[in-house]
């Protein structure tokens, strides 16, 4: 009857790109593509978990209210909350969490295709994008 909370976020730029960062070498689906997210901590709601992750593995800043929730899910033991966020940051100003995330890119939806045909994205985010890729386009297209 108990469920942990995961947040996960796509950052998107309003010309067609997503911001990827890739799993360090120490975690589970080591060199991965994937987006910002993790678990929230003990007496925190969804948007100050996923302000908090943002931060912590992009150094990008923002309010919890600028979050959109995009989809929720559950399976047996977690709840998911996605959202996403329109940022404009260059590569330069990114922050990476050492023992989180190695790389970082922006990566247009076509691109985003060829690193899960190259199976280069996590398999569970690839999944994830497939499902949200129609929303995340409106927004995208919405934008310009």
């Amino acid at each position: 009857g108990e469920y942990g909370l995961v947040v996960c976020v796509w950052v998107y730029d309003g010309k067609g790109n997503l911001l990827l960062t890739q799993r360090a070498k120490e975690k589970s689906f080591p060199g991965t593509w994937e987006n910002s997210g993790g678990a929230a901590k003990a007496g925190e709601t969804s948007r100050q978990a996923i302000a908090r992750e943002l931060f912590e593995e992009t150094g990008i800043k923002a309010a919890e209210e600028e979050f959109e929730l995009l989809d929720t899910g559950t399976d047996k033991t977690f709840h998911y909350d996605y959202y996403c966020i329109r940022r404009k940051v260059p590569l330069s100003q990114i922050t990476l969490l050492p023992g989180e995330t190695d790389d970082v890119q922006w990566a247009s939806f076509q691109q985003v295709h060829k690193l899960i045909e190259e199976r280069k994205m996590c398999k569970v985010i690839a999944r994830q994008f497939r499902k949200q890729e129609p929303m995340l386009l409106s927004r995208q297209n919405a934008q310009k």
